[in-house]
């Protein structure tokens, strides 16, 4: 049996790497195994978990120079951690295939085990920040490279990298839109707002805070709106639950895994939690409020309009969300950090319906067409049996 190992440094990534590996089981028997160089996230019915796997309190954004995370990363073990996970792909020599998710660090990792590595490029962008000289002297080890647009293909081309850009994984993420369980979700929310939270630990529930105290306010004068925050595996739902409660929501937990939270303001029920898959929300929601990564891109590929926040006080560097921003364009609007001003925004996109089609349609150009992930599994499956 050919066997693939797959090496990701996020949430969004290992996302992304259990896509691949799915299409991946469809086309041949294909062993998949999985390296978190960041979290503990897990995809158990996908992929095999193995290697070191440790949390780090930075949540895996140490990039940009931000050296409060990488100082807190390192009191936490980071190095040591690190050297484990290189120590463990060196001495993983009987795999056919490996397969780096992310930037170029989870290549340098993948490229550890010595065999044939494919590349799918997640962070790095012409629209934003196009792969340096170092970085593509990297990518030119890899057998092969796929990277997230088109034109970024095009100019590492031009620059003697043998890029493809097949389609956006990310966009493939929310194809299995329905789910029966999600009807009891969306209940009677008119309009249903998508909430996503993020999945990194540092930031998620005071972000989720701020998400739902969004919708508090907008209750003032839409009567039926509500939303349906999205709790990404790894999370705690039990302080989901303890800190809206804190913020003077009534919150009833429920025996119900895909739904296990419903919050409400005095008897009207406002939030409903959502553990299950991001793709029955984007088909529902009116526009996503996101504090994530990769759950705003997947967002802006359906053609929902996103809005992010900059949030006084919270973990969420402002270089990421100024990265994001330059990638999606005008499919993403930034709104300011307080919830009375940031549900103006808000409501006053809800109120304009043309900027809403035209922020779907910049989504849907600069997140690319599906079918990345069929693409890729192909071209590893050629690989793994050359």
């Amino acid at each position: 049996m050919t066997r693939a190992l797959f090496v990701s440094n996020g949430h969004g990534e290992e996302a992304i790497a259990a896509r691949i590996a799915r299409e991946l089981l469809q086309l041949a028997p294909v062993q998949c195994d999985h390296l978190a160089l960041v979290g503990q996230f897990g995809h158990p019915s996908v992929m095999r978990d193995v290697g070191p796997r440790a949390r780090m309190p930075s949540g895996g954004l140490i990039a940009m120079g931000n050296v409060r995370n990488i100082v807190r990363d390192l009191r936490a073990g980071l190095v040591g951690h690190t050297l484990a996970q290189v120590r463990f792909l060196r001495a993983a020599r009987d795999y056919d295939v490996t397969v780096a998710v992310g930037d170029i660090y989870a290549l340098i990792m993948a490229l550890q085990t010595r065999t044939p590595v494919v590349y799918v490029g997640t962070a790095k962008s012409v629209y934003v920040a196009p792969y340096g000289p170092m970085e593509r002297k990297v990518l030119r080890r890899a057998r092969a490279i796929f990277v997230r647009d088109a034109q970024t293909a095009r100019s590492l081309r031009a620059r003697g990298v043998a890029a493809d850009a097949p389609g956006n994984v990310i966009v493939d993420l929310y194809g299995d839109g329905h789910d029966d369980r999600f009807e009891q979700a969306a209940g009677d929310f008119a309009p249903l707002l998508g909430l996503f939270p993020g999945s990194r630990p540092a930031g998620a529930y005071e972000d989720a805070r701020f998400l739902c105290a969004i919708v508090r306010d907008l209750a003032g004068s839409l009567p039926h709106v509500g939303g349906v925050l999205s709790i990404a595996p790894g999370l705690d739902v039990a302080r989901f639950a303890q800190t809206l409660a804190a913020d003077g929501w009534r919150v009833v937990e429920r025996a119900d895994p895909a739904m296990p939270l419903v919050v409400a303001d005095g008897e009207r029920e406002r939030i409903r939690a959502w553990c299950a898959g991001i793709g029955p929300i984007l088909e529902r929601a009116t526009i996503v409020l996101g504090q994530a990564g990769t759950a705003n891109e997947a967002a802006a590929g359906a053609g929902v309009p996103v809005m992010a926040f900059e949030i006084p006080g919270t973990k969420k560097s402002a270089w990421y969300r100024t990265r994001q921003a330059a990638l999606l364009g005008e499919a993403l609007r930034v709104a300011p950090g307080t919830p009375e001003r940031a549900s103006s925004e808000v409501r006053a996109l809800l109120a304009d319906a043309p900027a809403r089609v035209r922020m779907g349609s910049v989504g849907r150009e600069r997140m690319g067409a599906p079918g990345g992930a069929r693409a890729i599994a192909r071209r590893i499956v050629e690989i793994a049996e050359w």
